[in-house]
């Protein structure tokens, strides 16, 4: 194991379920009917990691004052319905799982609200593998990059943040882990670039199987 890691912080969309994919299609979608015709691409790059105040913040700065309450109304009952139809989590991440879970602490801390985590969790079978330790930004004043979801998780699982390594998936998600003073693997198989992961205090890796062992665990 890292020297000296208790806790072991999983965000949720691209790290445990494949979501992260059907957002961007949503997305795309949704803004497109409302009248920016957005790119997956701009998906990516603007919304991925961001918690959903912050994504109604933008829309409304490009669609104007009530867009925000319409979009999220809109992406959560297309998205649901999208997750119905069939969500795979993160190839790998159930033999991850197994191989880090007996070993030390873990918890989800995420951009997404608790009832959509309690979905895509559910409908995947891995809510039962958290249940009782997943956070949600909107629990705290700040999404990321800022650092409060990860901190606010560490605290409620009495765990010093130095002792802490966070698994993300996005760059707003390692910016976070770095200004909440924890260790961060980016997992780069999804649709971050891996370069925009690289960075102090952060691994990179595409293979959800390979972290156990990059976190010091026999395989």
């Amino acid at each position: 194991m890292i020297a000296s890691t208790r806790l072991v912080i999983f965000d949720c969309d691209g790290v445990l379920v494949d979501s992260e994919r059907i957002a961007v299609r949503v997305q795309v979608e949704v803004l497109g009917g409302m009248g920016w015709p957005i790119t997956a691409d701009e998906v990516v790059e603007r919304f991925i990691g961001r918690s959903a105040p912050s994504i109604s913040a933008q829309i409304e700065e490009h669609l104007g004052e009530g867009s925000g309450a319409v979009w999220h109304e809109r992406f959560h009952q297309v998205h649901r319905e999208h997750v119905d139809a069939g969500l795979p989590v993160i190839d790998g991440i159930t033999e991850a799982l197994d191989g880090i879970q007996p070993h030390v602490a873990t918890c989800v801390a995420s951009g997404g609200d608790h009832a959509k985590m309690r979905h895509t969790l559910g409908v995947t079978g891995l809510w039962p593998r958290f249940e009782g330790r997943i956070f949600s930004s909107l629990e705290v004043a700040r999404g990321k990059p800022a650092p409060d979801v990860f901190l606010y998780a560490a605290e409620r699982m009495g765990v010093d943040p130095a002792e802490c390594v966070v698994i993300e998936d996005s760059r707003y998600g390692v910016q976070a882990a770095r200004a909440a003073g924890m260790r961060s693997f980016g997992y780069a198989g999804g649709l971050t670039p891996a370069d925009w992961l690289a960075g102090d205090d952060t691994v990179v890796f595409d293979d959800m199987r390979k972290l156990p062992q990059l976190l010091g665990f026999a395989v």
